[in-house]
């Protein structure tokens, strides 16, 4: 609920309305050339940006480019466009915030200082200009620039939290504490309020006003769901403070706190290894910079949801400008390119992710899944496989090439790796090992070995009983092979309740319906499978089926021919045509309900990381 109010309240921001001020093309043309499967995109022709010769080609290219997050060949389309009609405010905005998107924030900077006038990107160019100030430690204009009087809570804070450290950096430390410690605002900015009075005390040597403040911040379990990423931050705060000054047990204790929020959570785990081996802490945050580059990132992370990617880079982008290696910035960046499936972009992210850094681990376990993104299959295993040799204790590097041998259909080498992977967790398993014992039901079951999978999903569940992943799998199975039926049913019924707008799962509960003959329960819950998966082929495909059993024959072939321009699997797009030639065969009476061949369900991925915020669900 938390999360949805800061995303709420970012929606009037100028800023997000100004990222968007040009708008994606529409029409089916661009959303196609962002979903081409990458060996159709291979075969084409490369697009040449400097063959366009037109104001309008370059425009209109540059906005398809900007809508596809391919922001380089953007860049150089708006550049282009400029050449037309150099004196184009529209043009020059989408270049500015382009730039700024890819990481190009020189660049950008330069364009914020011509539109610094012009009142639709004021916010923009106004929090660029300052950040910019402060790289460049000229803080009294920095403090200028960014005197923010508007009437938006967020805005608000940010630039009161930049103004401090700007001060800060102006040697103006007490003043810059009182500028925070004095802030009002809603329930949620307390978090941010702590965790940057905190840091800024920290740097200014003030043990006892950043002990205090941190310990806030960390017992904030409210903020803490708010903006997971920055409790994390004050957890690992107030560690190295504690760790600094001499209080090893204390410094451990709120790492305990944080392992309290997120189980397993690598940085933490390599900050506590650290502080036991008695290495020496530095702060994260020192400088005025990376002070400005944490408000930066406390406020991108935690609004980093699905649909705010735009801003959330934006605002990410511009704290890496100001602090380059921080490396929860780059993790963050990475994991936004994932998301917009640029898995060569986030590959570089998590290669730039410093060699000692907490995250490393984090970042390599994230790379090894990108190369097999990229098809580079054969050296994702081999670079999988040597995370986990490095540390076989390290479950996530076992779920993170599961993950990748699933992708490559090669269940038996899954199957025997997670065979390993019990082996390590030992004769007493606990709730965060639930996903293990799930993927290896999955690869036996993959294997037709069921008297091997069944126990492994059982296990998984008796683990974690309300996990919908599992209660749907298991539920779908028992009902697809006619066994267990009432139970079966229960569990995918509980699984929708627990996730009621995962169209996979609704789907799941549509066709069990199917297959147990109840065809108009089958097309009410299939339906709505296909508005909330509306791309997806065996789903459409599927509701073609319930549609021919209810005698709904036109709307039949309708979802059949959907589904077939989908680009389903190779296998079922005979079945498919079959289909939309001759319809379905009558049910027998001796025959099952649903008469149909067992569905092929996919192996199902799960995130090697449970991460401080849960960044894709």
């Amino acid at each position: 609920m938390r999360h949805f109010l800061l995303l709420r309240l970012l929606s009037g921001v100028a800023i997000a309305a100004s990222i968007t001020l040009a708008g994606p093309l529409a029409g089916p043309s661009a959303a196609y050339a962002q979903d081409k499967p990458a060996a159709e995109a291979a075969d084409e022709t490369p697009f040449d940006p400097l063959s366009v010769n037109t104001f309008s080609g370059a425009f209109l290219a540059a906005r398809t480019a900007d809508f596809d997050k391919d922001y380089a060949t953007a860049v150089k389309l708006y550049k282009i466009a400029l050449q037309f009609d150099p004196t184009n405010t529209d043009v020059k905005q989408r270049l500015m915030i382009t730039q700024l998107m890819s990481g190009d924030f020189a660049e950008g900077v330069k364009l914020a200082d011509t539109l610094k006038n012009d009142p639709s990107v004021e916010r923009i160019t106004s929090t660029v200009r300052g950040m910019e100030a402060i790289r460049k430690r000229e803080y009294k204009s920095a403090e200028k620039i960014l005197a923010y009087k508007g009437p938006n809570d967020l805005d608000r804070m940010m630039n009161d939290l930049l103004l401090a450290w700007a001060k800060f950096g102006d040697g103006k430390p007490k003043e810059a504490l009182k500028l925070v410690t004095g802030m009002q605002g809603p329930e949620w900015l307390a978090i941010f309020k702590n965790y940057h009075a905190g840091a800024l005390a920290a740097a200014a040597g003030d043990k006892a006003t950043a002990r205090a403040r941190l310990n806030e911040a960390i017992l904030d379990r409210n903020g803490a769901g708010a903006a997971p990423d920055t409790f994390i931050r004050a957890v690992m705060a107030l560690a190295r403070l504690e760790a600094r000054d001499g209080n090893k047990q204390k410094a451990l204790d709120a790492i305990s706190v944080g392992d309290n929020f997120v189980t397993s959570y690598a940085p933490l785990k390599a900050l506590r290894q650290s502080i036991e081996a008695g290495e020496k802490q530095e702060q994260q945050v020192r400088t005025a910079a990376q002070g400005a580059a944490a408000v930066l990132f406390s406020i991108g992370g935690a609004l980093n949801r699905d649909g705010a990617e735009d801003i959330v880079a934006l605002y990410l982008q511009a704290a890496r400008a100001l602090d380059p290696d921080s490396d929860d910035v780059l993790v963050l960046l990475g994991g936004i390119a994932e998301n917009q499936k640029k898995p060569d972009i986030a590959i570089d992210y998590y290669r730039a992710v410093p060699e000692k850094s907490p995250m490393r681990r984090i970042s390599e376990l994230q790379l090894g899944l990108n190369l097999a993104d990229t098809g580079k299959v054969d050296e994702a295993k081999k670079h999988l496989q040597e995370l986990i040799d490095a540390d076989p204790a390290d479950l996530r590097s076992y779920l993170a090439l599961g993950s990748v041998l699933s992708d490559a259909k090669d269940y038996r080498a899954m199957a025997t790796l997670y065979d390993k992977a019990v082996g390590v967790i030992g004769p007493v398993p606990t709730r965060n090992h639930w996903s293990v014992f799930f993927q290896r039901g999955i690869a036996y079951e993959r294997l037709k070995e069921w008297d091997k999978a069944e126990p492994n999903f059982r296990k998984s569940l008796e683990l974690n009983p309300d996990q919908p992943q599992v209660l749907n799998y298991l539920g779908y199975s028992w009902v697809d092979m006619n066994r267990n039926l009432d139970e079966g049913l229960d569990m995918i019924r509980k699984a929708v309740s627990l996730k009621p707008d995962d169209g996979y799962i609704v789907d799941s509960l549509g066709w069990a319906y199917y297959r147990l003959g109840r065809f108009d329960d089958a097309v009410a819950e299939l339906e709505r499978a296909a508005e909330l998966k509306a791309g997806d082929p065996t789903v459409n495909d599927h509701l073609g089926d319930a549609y021919w059993r209810v005698g709904r024959k036109l709307e039949a072939t309708f979802q059949w021919n959907r589904a077939l321009g989908l680009k389903p699997e190779d296998a079922e797009i005979v079945k498919i045509k079959d289909k939309i030639e001759n319809g379905l065969a009558d049910i027998k009476p001796s025959d099952p309900a649903s008469a149909q061949a067992k569905e092929d369900k996919p192996a199902q991925k799960i995130a090697p990381e449970e991460k401080a915020a849960d960044r894709k669900s």
